[in-house]
Order: structure tokens, then sequence, then C-alpha cells
């Protein structure tokens, strides 16, 4: 029988002793880098808001689309993406993530009218579409159950370490030469990246690789009775609750802009304080996950998530405010590695991709739908109310969500 090479055995769980030290220094910082890559791009069209409103005069259903234009096109990628991934493999479809989100902001930066700049950002999200169904259950796969947590949680670091920096690098960018230029400096090194990303995974994560990790993946592991009933709980609640919190998230630049009455630069870096403890909060949720179960990391930063909304009425410019957002950040750092092992410990090994493909598309869809109609109603009822009318979505979405999904075990 021949002995498999190193290469071969790298990132299949359970390989030998020194398999968990193999992944988390060797292949797990290439995802990280990988991760902040991608989202380098992703997280400026809501920070950048306060400036596209100013030159193309928008009003809030109007600034709503632009939202909506990225998450629409993002969300309507993720499905075939998620499914693409369980066929073809992750690399075509990380590689499409990340290249392709560089050449769309480029587009974003070229921009010269409202429909143009819509346009680009259908571009960009249709093309960002493709890095999270492949790249999470492919971090899932390389690492034991117990450490999985762990894993997802310092995946996370790349993503909220691109969203704290990227509304600070490009928001003094745009005060320096405009916000277009933001987008454009930014894009080169992503499309640099996605390149040399390619390379990477064409030599560690070859298809049949990948297959034979689902496979014995399966093998020790079937899907938990009634996984269907808490998988429909959960993604109703992210649809609800999820599309209610992310239409807060959505015009936070243009509240702290015009209710607060900060400047346009001030805005679009605030939202850089939200994303200032994902560096350490999401390793944290993933810590606390593999400790105590998911499932009750899910409900508790589910309602937590509906009460700071109530917290983010009652504070004005200054430390009040930032407290409150570093706070919201960490919940949803929390939040994010937690629920991506929920769904794993969830779903079949052989559809893990398509299902986060789902996933990753109701987030993407709830906040875009929601995003343009929260406008609409600002525009006629204030952000008090809605904020308040959200706030209570989340809260009680949260606790409906905890007594379908309660009787999971990890």
């Amino acid at each position: 029988m021949k002995t498999p090479t190193p290469e071969q055995t790298a990132d299949a769980p359970g390989t030998g002793p020194d398999r968990p030290r193999s992944f988390f220094l060797s292949s797990l910082p290439f995802f990280i880098l990988a991760h902040a890559t991608h989202h380098l791009l992703t997280a400026l069209p809501q920070p950048m808001q306060p400036f596209i409103q100013d030159e193309f005069r928008l009003s809030k259903a109007q600034l709503g689309g632009v939202a909506a234009a990225f998450s629409l096109s993002s969300g309507a990628s993720q499905l075939p993406a998620g499914w693409l991934a369980d066929r073809i493999g992750p690399t075509w479809l990380i590689t499409i993530g990340v290249l392709g989100v560089g050449l769309g902001g480029l587009l974003v930066g070229l921009s010269h009218t409202y429909l143009m700049l819509l346009a680009a950002l259908v571009f960009m999200g249709l093309a960002a579409g493709g890095y999270h169904p492949a790249s999470t259950p492919l971090i899932s796969l390389s690492v034991p159950p117990h450490q999985r947590g762990r894993a997802l949680g310092l995946h996370l670091i790349g993503g909220n370490s691109s969203f704290f920096l990227a509304p600070l690098i490009a928001g003094g960018i745009a005060a320096a030469w405009g916000w277009r230029a933001g987008f454009v400096t930014l894009a080169v090194p992503t499309v640099i990246l996605g390149l040399v990303f390619f390379l990477y995974l064409k030599k560690r994560y070859g298809r049949a690789h990948v297959e034979a990790m689902k496979r014995r993946q399966l093998e020790e592991r079937p899907p938990q009775p009634g996984y269907r009933r808490r998988l429909a709980a959960f993604l109703a609640m992210m649809v609800v609750g999820g599309g209610a919190g992310a239409t807060v998230n959505s015009f936070l630049p243009v509240y702290i802009k015009e209710v607060l009455g900060a400047s346009n630069e001030v805005s679009a870096m605030s939202l850089s304080i939200i994303f200032s403890s994902g560096m350490w909060a999401g390793p944290l949720g993933g810590w606390l996950a593999d400790r105590i179960g998911c499932t009750r990391v899910v409900i508790a930063t589910g309602i937590l998530g509906g009460l700071v909304i109530f917290a983010l009425r009652a504070v004005s410019l200054g430390w009040g405010l930032w407290i409150v957002l570093w706070v919201m950040g960490v919940i949803q750092a929390m939040r994010f590695p937690v629920t991506e092992m929920f769904i794993m410990n969830q779903s079949p090994a052989a559809h893990r991709s398509t299902l986060y493909g789902v996933y990753y598309s109701t987030m993407q869809y709830t906040g875009a739908i929601f995003a343009p109609v929260m406008g609409a109603l600002i525009d006629r009822f204030g952000y008090a109310a809605m904020f308040h009318f959200a706030a209570w979505a989340v809260t009680l979405v949260a606790v409906v969500t905890a007594l379908f999904i309660r009787d999971a075990k990890d």
C-alpha cells in the first residue's frame, strides 16, 4: 500500500498528533490573509455612504439602493457558489471571491454616475459571493471537531481586520483625494493577492483531496436527527432578526452624521470601532463554543444583539456612542464563527458548501431587501422609531428561535 505524502495528510483531520499544529501554523494564516483581502473592498460601500450621498444628492431610499446593489447581487451569487464549491472544489470560488472583488472595486472607483456606481457594485457583489461558501467548509474540514470553533474564530480575524482598517484608510484617502481614490487604492493589492491565492490553493487543495476529507468526516459524524428543523429555524432567525439588525448597521454612518452631528470623515471611520473588537472577540466566541457549545452562544448573542440596539438610541456623539458601537462589535464578532460552527454541526458533509451558500445568501438578501424599505420608513417616521422596531424584532426573534434549536448537540 502506498504511504500518503505529507502534503496529502497535512490538512486531514486525525492524521497524527501534529495534525492541528500543521493546519494552524501553515494553512490557517493563508485563509486569514485571504479573508482580509476579500473584505478590503466589500467593507467600503457602507462607510463611504456619506461621501456618496453628498455627491449624488441621494434620498434615504436611494442610499438604501447603494447597499442593496451590493447585497442583492452578493446574496444571489452565494447560492450557486455554494453549489459549485460542492461539485468542482473551492479553488476557483475563493479566487473569484478575491480577484473578482478587486476588479469590481476598480469599477466602483471609476464610476461617475449613480447608475454606473450601482452597476459596479452589482459586479463586485456577484464576485464576492464565492469566498465564504467555499472557504468556511474547507477550514472546518481541516480540523478536528473540538477545534472547529477556534479555527473559524481565528479565520474571522482576517475579515474583521479589514472592516476595521479599510474605513480608516479609505476615509483618510477620501478626505484628501475623494471617495473614488479609496476604492482604487485598495483594489490594486486585492487583485495581486487574488492571483497569489489561486496559485496556493491549486497546489495545496486539489479536488480529490477535498473530497476525501468530506468522506472521512461524514463517516466520523453523521447529521443529527432533527437537523432540518433546527436549520430552518436558524435561517428564519437570519431572515427576520438578521435583516432588522443589518438595516441598523446600513444606516449607522448617515445616522451618526445627520442625527448626532458628526462630519463625513468621522461618520465613515466610526464603523471601525465596531470591527476593532473582531480581532479578539471572534476567536473568543469560537473558544467559548468549543467549551460550552455553539447553541448556547448563538442564543445568547442573538438576544444581546437586540438589546444593544436599544442602547444605541440612548447615546449621543462621544464616549457613550463609541462604547455602544464597541459592544455591538463584540457581540457580532463572537456570533459569526459560532453560527458557522452551528451550521457545520447540523449539516451533512456532502452538502455543507451548498448550505453555507444558503446561509450567506440569506444574510445578504435580508439586509439588501430591508435596506431600501428601512430607508423609506426612516424618511417618513424617523430614525428613533425604526431603530426601536429593529431592536424589538432582533430580540424577540432570537428568543423564539431558541425554542427550536435548544436540543442541538455540539
